[in-house]
């Protein structure tokens, strides 16, 4: 049965404990993967005792739950950031949406491994819900508001191919063979040579 996040908020000398917690999992799992996470380690890594880990995350389950979930609110925020500079500068908002969803993914693997990692998450807790619907509509509604979207409420063939396109490239930069030997540089300049190519199966919103 599901174990739901705990709501408690103390506040501990390294600040909000609960938080702390979240900053530790994305040390542990950037260094050494997901599966060294557990509570204990995260505890430890703050210098806390595990029993004041387990007065906020049941388990490690809840507390990759609550990670999962900051990483899609943070992806969510990353994408209306980036349409919104792109704006603001009279830039291409699409080029700079997709960019900015694969540099989310290269600069912070551990999250970009998190957030559908379902064997590890608690997926019918609400708040997990809430931040996926979250991001979800932000793709749904013309990629980020980058391209034309006439029914916000589903994926269209071209959301669905940028969605697909940027992610499949963030996962082979993250977790498979593509730029391996390259730089953070060389890795984006492949994303927008990427995503320059796309174009013509799309319509941008700024056409």
């Amino acid at each position: 049965m599901k174990q739901p996040m705990k709501k408690d908020k103390g506040t501990y000398h390294h600040g909000n404990l609960a938080d702390s917690l979240l900053d530790a999992v994305d040390e542990i799992a950037s260094q050494f993967g997901l599966e060294a996470v557990t509570l204990r380690a995260c505890a430890k890594k703050i210098g806390v005792s595990p029993s004041s880990a387990f007065r906020h995350y049941a388990d490690k389950r809840d507390l990759l739950t609550a990670f999962a979930t900051r990483a899609l609110l943070q992806l969510s925020a990353t994408l209306s950031a980036a349409n919104a500079r792109a704006t603001k500068d009279n830039n291409d908002a699409l080029l700079a949406v997709g960019v900015a969803y694969v540099k989310f993914a290269i600069d912070k693997p551990a999250f970009f491994r998190a957030m559908w990692n379902k064997e590890t998450l608690y997926t019918q807790d609400e708040r997990y819900v809430a931040a996926a619907d979250e991001l979800s509509a932000h793709l749904k509604r013309g990629f980020a508001d980058t391209i034309i979207d006439a029914d916000p409420d589903a994926l269209s063939p071209e959301e669905l191919l940028a969605w697909s396109s940027v992610h499949g490239l963030a996962n082979l930069f993250v977790d498979g063979p593509v730029g391996d030997q390259q730089s953070r540089k060389q890795k984006l300049a492949m994303a927008t040579d990427m995503l320059n190519a796309l174009k013509p199966a799309l319509v941008s919103r700024s056409e």
